[in-house]
């Protein structure tokens, strides 16, 4: 592999492990990069490849900033500055200049700058405006930000990231990553988003995601700025992103603050550390709250705890159930609930990634039925032509003895529908859990499949009977049925 290059070797959703190789190695995705701060450096970079990083980050600008630092960048080069033989990125300063509205280099400076200290991969200055800016302003900034991507490009031909901006309106999003997808780079971050995540508007962040991924090059990695607590990684997993960066691990445990994958706690409100980690098997929450070393302890757990959800998502993409593990983590907090709802409202242009086949798929919460699983198979259902007397049943008693006066039988599973017995043991519907009393959204889906099945064009001439049982009585959707079969009736 060629420097730059990105190999996906599984997927599942939009979410893919891939091989990113950089002038330092390998790097396999999804992968978090610690952000250092080279002034503070709580958790030494030397010691970050035990908590499972391959990959680092650290801010150029304050390097640049810094007249020791700088002159020992560049005489030895960051890696050495920092400690670290492996990956590194370097950010730009577009942070300060959202923080400050201002800093004292300009783009072209940077980006020499970032060369010069050999940085595997470098950012161009662009303009991150915040969520919710005006229409005008959004569209203004990026515009000098795609003019400031084509001056880097130009400029060098190390691994550059192209930054995707455009505020929180979705078209601007799209432009800028198309027009940024056109000028080309290795790596394509989503900017301006940590007022999101900070403000809990996950549903916004979705759009902003997909409105992304849109226009970008769907072979090419995605890192999303300023994410890296465990809790959102598996969502952004899902919609494509492939690389993320945060600081969180040490600004948290400066607040006395623990994170685990389902949210956050404060270390003075636990009686027990719910994690295995070493940390807490070597401390009680009043222990490590006494430490002396507990800013720096306090930080190895949250590290250990967010590449342990790295991992797990690997696993869940090789099983084949990443949508399962999101569901799940989303159920932690309202707003990512609100976040995998906007998510599977695109669960279309999900399904158009998602392999056709892979693990078993568990129901396990009415979010279930929104899964883009359900919706692939609904489109099947669309297409699916039949002809003469057609049985549809909910249960298996209900067949039992009819067989021979109709040329189709079919069963109703939750949440997909109808299907025909042939294809009791094929995928998604051999391959399912479902509870028996499932609730009403599995019905729902279920439902909306049998009618979307009794109303192709293609079935207007086909007699259908419909029984189901009483897990469905009442429900609005039957009297729609009603209308487009030849028989239906409870039982």
């Amino acid at each position: 592999m060629s420097s730059g290059s990105f190999e996906i070797t599984v997927k599942d959703a939009m979410g893919r492990i891939g091989k990113l190789q950089t002038p330092h190695g390998v790097v396999e995705t999804p992968a978090v990069m610690p952000v250092i701060n080279s002034r503070l450096n709580t958790v030494p970079s030397s010691e970050m490849r035990k908590y499972g990083a391959e990959m680092l980050m650290t801010n150029s600008y304050i390097i640049y900033r810094d007249e020791e630092m700088k002159g020992k960048a560049l005489s030895g080069g960051v890696h050495n500055l920092l400690g670290w033989d492996g990956a590194l990125m370097t950010d730009s300063g577009s942070y300060q200049l959202s923080v400050y509205g201002g800093i004292e280099v300009t783009n072209s400076e940077i980006v020499e700058f970032q060369e010069k200290i050999g940085s595997d991969i470098a950012v161009a200055l662009d303009i991150p405006t915040p969520p919710y800016a005006e229409y005008g302003r959004a569209k203004s900034d990026l515009e000098e930000t795609i003019i400031r991507l084509k001056e880097a490009r130009d400029q060098t031909d190390m691994m550059l990231a192209g930054t995707v901006q455009g505020s929180t309106h979705p078209d601007l999003r799209e432009f800028s990553a198309r027009e940024t997808a056109r000028i080309g780079f290795e790596l394509y971050p989503i900017g301006a988003v940590v007022p999101l995540m900070e403000s809990y508007r996950y549903r916004d962040l979705v759009d902003v995601i997909v409105a992304s991924k849109k226009a970008l090059p769907p072979c090419s990695p995605v890192h999303l700025f300023g994410a890296g607590h465990p809790m959102l990684l598996p969502l952004a997993v899902m919609l494509g992103c492939d690389l993320f960066d945060s600081a969180a691990y040490a600004l948290y445990a400066r607040d006395n603050r623990y994170i685990t994958a389902d949210g956050t706690y404060h270390l003075k409100n636990l009686k027990y550390l719910p994690c295995s980690c070493p940390v807490c098997l070597s401390y009680t929450p009043e222990e490590l709250m006494q430490s002396e070393g507990r800013l720096k302890l306090l930080s190895e757990h949250n590290l250990y705890v967010t590449f342990e959800e790295v991992r797990r998502i690997k696993q869940a993409i090789r099983e084949g159930n990443l949508v399962e593990l999101v569901e799940r983590r989303c159920t932690s907090h309202p707003s990512l609930v609100e976040g995998f709802r906007r998510a599977v409202d695109n669960r279309g242009i999900i399904e158009a990634y998602d392999p056709i086949s892979k693990g078993t798929f568990f129901y396990s919460s009415p979010l279930s039925a929104m899964r883009p699983e359900v919706e692939r198979y609904h489109g099947r259902l669309g297409r699916m032509q039949l002809s003469g007397k057609v049985l549809v049943a909910t249960r298996k008693s209900h067949i039992k003895g009819w067989r021979g006066e109709y040329d189709h039988v079919m069963l109703v599973r939750p949440p997909f529908g109808p299907y025909p017995l042939e294809l009791k043991e094929t995928y998604p519907i051999g391959q399912s859990e479902v509870p028996y009393t499932v609730d009403n959204e599995g019905i729902t889906s279920a439902l909306n499949g049998v009618l979307r099945l009794v109303t192709i064009e293609a079935n207007t001439n086909v007699e259908f009977t419909f029984k189901y049982d009483g897990r469905f009585d009442g429900h609005p959707l039957i009297e729609e049925i009603r209308c487009h079969v030849r028989n239906i009736e409870s039982a």
